[in-house]
C-alpha cells in the first residue's frame, strides 16, 4: 500500500496561502496527489488537506513538521502532519445492540477501514464472543448509577492503555462524563439513531413515529459534553410512510445507521474531518 503524509490546514484566509504552501511541498520534491482547499466567506478562515506521496519527499514526517513550521508560523495556522505508516488506534464502545458493531467489524476485516481496532468496551456481557472470535480484546465494565463514576475511570484506563486515537460510540447506550468529553475532544465519534437536531435523547424512532414524519435518519457526529450538540461529521436519511409502524422505522433506521457511522469513521480516519467551532468542514 502506498504511503502518503497528509497535511491538514486551518487559518485566517488570507491571499498566498495556497501558493506558499504548495510552493514548499514542490521544495521538498514532493508530489500531491490530492488536493482540497475550501474558504468560509461568513467567518473568513480558510481550510486545506492536501496527500502528498511521501517516497517523493526527501524528508521524514518529522523533518517535513519542523520545515514547515515557520510557513505555519507566519500564516497563523492550526494544522497537523499525519503520517498514513502509523495507522490510528480504535477502541469500539457497545451496549446490547450490535449492528453498528457487526458492521465496523466486517468493513474492518475486508479492509474499508485503514485502521487498528485494538479492543472493544461495553456495560453489557452479550457481544463477547462475536468480538472475541475477531481476535479483539473484549472488557466488560458495567454500569449502573451507584458505579457509574468508577466504571468510567476503567473506560479512561482501558483507552490510555492502548493508546487509542479514536474511541466510537457504536450504538453504546450510555452518556460519558463531561471530563472524558473534554479530555478526548475531536476524538469520540457517535453514531445517533435520528436526524439531528430533530428528536435528541432516548427513542428517537418512537418520537419520530408519534410525530408522523416522513422521512428519518442518523447522524455521526462528535461527541461534546453538551449531549447530541457536538459537530456533525454526516447525516443521511430514509423516506417512509403512513404504512410503517415504530417497528419499521427502527429496522430501516439501523440500515442507515450503519452506513453514515462507517462514512463518518472512515472519513475521520483519513483525516477529512475538520472541526470548525459547532461545524465541520469535510473534505469527502
Amino acid at each position: 500500500m502506498s504511503r502518503f503524509y497528509r497535511l491538514v490546514v486551518s487559518c485566517p484566509d488570507r491571499v498566498g496561502i495556497v501558493a506558499r504552501v504548495s510552493g514548499f511541498i514542490a521544495s521538498q520534491g514532493g508530489s500531491i496527489t490530492e488536493a482540497s482547499q475550501h474558504s468560509d466567506l461568513a467567518t473568513g478562515r480558510f481550510f486545506m488537506r492536501y496527500e502528498i506521496q511521501a517516497d517523493s519527499v526527501s524528508l521524514d514526517a518529522e523533518g517535513l513538521r519542523q520545515a514547515f513550521g515557520p510557513i505555519a508560523d507566519e500564516f497563523e495556522m492550526r494544522w497537523a502532519l499525519y503520517d498514513t505508516a502509523l495507522r490510528k488506534r480504535v477502541v469500539l464502545m457497545v451496549s446490547r445492540a450490535s449492528h453498528c458493531l457487526v458492521d465496523l467489524l466486517y468493513r474492518w476485516t475486508a479492509g474499508e477501514l485503514d485502521c487498528d481496532i485494538v479492543g472493544v468496551i461495553s456495560n453489557h456481557d452479550d457481544l463477547r464472543r462475536l468480538v472475541q472470535g475477531h481476535d479483539i480484546p473484549f472488557h466488560h465494565v458495567p454500569v449502573s448509577v451507584d458505579t457509574k463514576a468508577a466504571a468510567f475511570d476503567e473506560v479512561e484506563r482501558l483507552v490510555d492503555s492502548v493508546s487509542a486515537d479514536c474511541v466510537v460510540l457504536a450504538r453504546y447506550m450510555q452518556i460519558l462524563p463531561p471530563r472524558l468529553c473534554r479530555r478526548y475532544a475531536g476524538r469520540v465519534i457517535n453514531i445517533h439513531h435520528s436526524f439531528l437536531p430533530s428528536f435528541a435523547g432516548a427513542k428517537p424512532y418512537h418520537q419520530a413515529y408519534d410525530r408522523g414524519v416522513k422521512l428519518i435518519g442518523a447522524t455521526c457526529h462528535y461527541v461534546t459534553d453538551e449531549l447530541d450538540e457536538g459537530p456533525i461529521i454526516e447525516q443521511d436519511i430514509h423516506r417512509i410512510s403512513h404504512c410503517h409502524d415504530a417497528d419499521d422505522l427502527v429496522r430501516f433506521g439501523r440500515d442507515v445507521e450503519k452506513a453514515v457511522l462507517a462514512r463518518g469513521l472512515r472519513w475521520h480516519l483519513q483525516d477529512r474531518v475538520l472541526i470548525h467551532g459547532n461545524k465541520t468542514v469535510v473534505f469527502a
